[in-house]
């Protein structure tokens, strides 16, 4: 199971992060997030990373040529796309970055959601549902109602975000079976600033569950 810790902002916590076995880092690219950052600050963390992780931006309603821009100027190996990105745009940005690795969330609040998700299966390589708020994209600590998700069965692989934290994360496998988890505030002590402690626990509480590739 694929484990994306997001919103990285500093270099040491992307580096410990990654030894503690994460195979993903996410780094915010809205300019509007607390968890924002630039070019620059992506490619100082990515100095301190191993080969073998991914590393993805995640963008929200943001042009296609800037995406590409970004990508080629800061070496992201995958893109997450949390706006109100349609699955044409998703298709043409895939034909834009054949080589990069594409995600699109969906914010969760009803089945109708759910149903939307089967559009975008054709366009992307992953799905990431998150849990739906009315003014933030993410990041918001809101959990999902996991029992909506527990007959969800995508024909592409899908990452579970939303609220997810050391402490319900077992709770959380025990009723859906995402393919990755994704998770953000639920191991901060504030945006963008990682407890390392509590990434140590996630691990562990996974390995006790045999879901880390660890």
């Amino acid at each position: 199971m694929r484990i994306k810790i997001c919103g990285i902002t500093q270099p040491q916590q992307g580096k410990a992060i990654a030894s503690f076995g994460a195979t993903a880092l996410g780094f915010i690219c809205v300019p509007t997030s607390p968890r924002y950052v630039t070019i620059a600050q992506i490619q100082a963390v990515m100095e301190q990373l191993p080969e073998r992780i991914d590393k993805i931006g995640v963008f929200a309603n943001t042009s296609i040529e800037e995406i590409i821009q970004t990508v080629a100027d800061s070496g992201l190996t995958g893109v997450q796309l949390h706006g109100d990105e349609e699955s044409e745009f998703c298709q043409r940005l895939r034909q834009s970055l054949p080589n990069v690795e594409i995600l699109k969330a969906l914010r969760i609040r009803s089945f109708e959601d759910i149903d939307k998700a089967s559009s975008y299966t054709v366009c992307v390589d992953k799905l990431l549902l998150d849990a739906y708020h009315p003014q933030q994209l993410g990041g918001t600590g809101k959990t999902l109602d996991w029992t909506m998700l527990e007959q969800f069965s995508p024909s592409c692989p899908w990452f579970l975000a939303g609220g997810l934290t050391p402490d319900n994360i077992v709770e959380a496998l025990g009723q859906v079976n995402p393919s990755g988890i994704d998770l953000s505030s639920g191991v901060e002590r504030g945006p963008g600033d990682k407890d390392l402690d509590k990434v140590a626990q996630l691990f562990e509480r996974l390995v006790q569950q045999g879901k880390s590739q660890k």
